[in-house]
């Protein structure tokens, strides 16, 4: 499970975008591979060939029985679908058009239990095996070729306890959906920044958010977790129980099992917040951007702001062509985070403002306060990023220059807040080690045209090299770099503790389709 809230999230001003990904949903597809449909290319809904070939992690070719298939089928409360099942090929996407997988077998579980059976059966079969839950994945590790991908998005249970301000989610739940029953009762948690993500990679990979800075991330705010290891056994883990995975759970990912339950402390908010965005002309990009860091260096916790360069479709009412774009978000009295709308005013005349008090849903999912919208496969994405201290000028005139020398498809180079209560926490007290970090450096690329996949990637890895001396380590929710050495800077003094704990938890690495801690027992 992964999750990413890629800048053009960030500013949620700029809603033409997301029709823009929404009418371009259908243009992805491709032919699923020959091995999959050779024998239910004809098949009815329901039928199980005599033998199924799928993929195991290590890459080899698995032959699974018609009694094997149907065994499991019989088991899940849910679904088990194969290729020419109805459903299948929606099942299959994910929000990235680029990747184009097709899972052997798609479990979508529908309790714990169906994630106990479904995690057996991989186990056994020794299968390469994807954990779906929201499906926001950017990378494309929420699904994999040929194996099991085990599909979270049917549980979407939330219950919320005011008087103990906690919420209960189940790992198929977006975090618009939590963010709202939150607010019926005037609580909330860090969440992220896009309300169409999954609040179960968000989380395991740290959970950064608009609201980070005063309470801390995501994963800071978890009570316990209910997770179900490569053994299939279903644990509790909290700060009292299984302590060691309550360490790893929170910012290790999903490397040590499927978490089936979260539980999250709450936080009183029901006071509008000051909120929104302005764009800049390009030709402002050197003095918005560090003005915004200048600004952000000295904000009090309630304070978020993220400022990126970005090409505009030009939905706004605005020209298509570059800005320069500076988000705000002051969770405190709208009144008292007034005064930093003086100092965003030195900064020049901006050409869009849709900064006002508003209410927490609509600073998460813009104007309309809307329920996200489904996101099936799309535009192509391809995302960089890394922690960094305060951006220097140099960086800030090389993120300038990549943009004037970028592709037209080039959407975002952007700079994300961190520091206030992320920053309080030691590293070593959870798996998240980049307390220190000041700054995320985002760089992503959105096209239609997926013959150019591999050549917009390329373009996008050959800019980012310009970035990467600056940078140590990056959120493994923008991109699960298979690279150990910067899982390593990602990781830090944490990392070998990790290591540890996958051989003692998932010592065959049959979570591996994430920002992978390899266990050392297998290489």
């Amino acid at each position: 499970m992964s999750a990413f809230h890629p800048l053009v999230y960030r500013v949620p001003f700029r809603l033409n975008r997301r029709s823009f990904l929404r009418g371009a949903a259908a243009v992805s597809a491709g032919l699923p591979s020959q091995t999959l449909w050779a024998a239910a290319s004809a098949s009815a809904s329901g039928f199980v060939p005599s033998q199924l070939i799928a993929t195991s992690g290590s890459g080899r070719q698995v032959t699974l029985t018609s009694a094997d298939v149907k065994d499991l089928r019989a088991a899940l409360s849910g679904q088990l679908m194969l290729a020419a099942d109805p459903g299948y090929e929606q099942a299959r996407r994910v929000w990235n058009g680029s990747i184009n997988r097709h899972p052997a077998l798609i479990a979508r579980c529908a309790t714990r239990k169906d994630i106990v059976r479904a995690v057996q059966f991989a186990r056994s079969h020794a299968l390469l095996t994807a954990v779906k839950g929201g499906g926001h994945s950017i990378s494309g590790q929420s699904t994999c070729e040929g194996g099991l991908l085990i599909d979270l998005s049917l549980m979407r249970g939330i219950q919320v306890d005011p008087a103990g301000r906690l919420a209960r989610a189940q790992p198929g739940v977006l975090l618009a959906e939590l963010d709202a029953q939150c607010q019926k009762v005037g609580l909330v948690t860090t969440l992220g920044t896009a309300s169409d993500t999954g609040i179960a990679g968000l989380t395991l990979g740290g959970g950064q958010g608009r609201l980070m800075r005063k309470l801390g991330l995501a994963c800071d705010n978890i009570r316990s977790f209910e997770l179900v290891t490569a053994d299939g056994r279903i644990r509790t883990v909290s700060a009292k129980e299984n302590r060691d995975l309550f360490w790893a759970l929170r910012g290790g990912g999903g490397n040590f099992g499927i978490v089936s339950a979260f539980e999250y402390h709450l936080h009183p908010l029901a006071h509008p917040v000051l909120a929104g965005g302005r764009m800049y002309p390009f030709s402002l990009s050197a003095p918005v951007i560090r003005g915004i860091i200048d600004m952000a260096d000295q904000a009090p916790d309630e304070l978020y702001l993220s400022v990126s360069i970005v090409n505009d479709d030009g939905g706004n009412g605005l020209q298509p062509g570059r800005y320069v774009a500076a988000e705000l978000v002051y969770a405190g009295d709208p009144r008292a985070g007034e005064r930093f709308l003086t100092q965003l005013g030195k900064l020049g005349k901006p050409v869009t403002d849709t900064i006002t008090a508003k209410p927490y849903l609509v600073a998460q999912n813009g104007p309309t306060g809307a329920a996200p919208r489904a996101m099936p496969p799309g535009l192509g994405v391809y995302v960089r990023s890394g922690f960094t201290s305060t951006p220097s000028d140099t960086l800030i005139r090389d993120m300038i220059h990549a943009f004037e020398q970028g592709p037209p498809w080039l959407d975002e180079i952007g700079l994300g807040p961190q520091g206030g209560a992320v920053a309080r926490i030691k590293p070593d007290a959870t798996a998240f080690w980049n307390r220190g970090a000041q700054y995320e450096l985002i760089l992503d690329g959105l096209w239609a045209d997926h013959s150019q996949d591999p050549h917009n990637i390329a373009v996008l890895r050959d800019m980012w090299k310009a970035f990467e001396p600056s940078m140590k380590g990056y959120y493994v929710n923008t991109e699960p770099s298979a690279a150990e050495q910067r899982l390593r800077a990602t990781y830090g003094d944490n990392y070998s503790r990790l290591v540890q704990l996958k051989n003692q938890y998932d010592p065959t690495n049959l979570f591996r389709l994430n920002a992978n801690i390899k266990p050392s027992v297998v290489g």
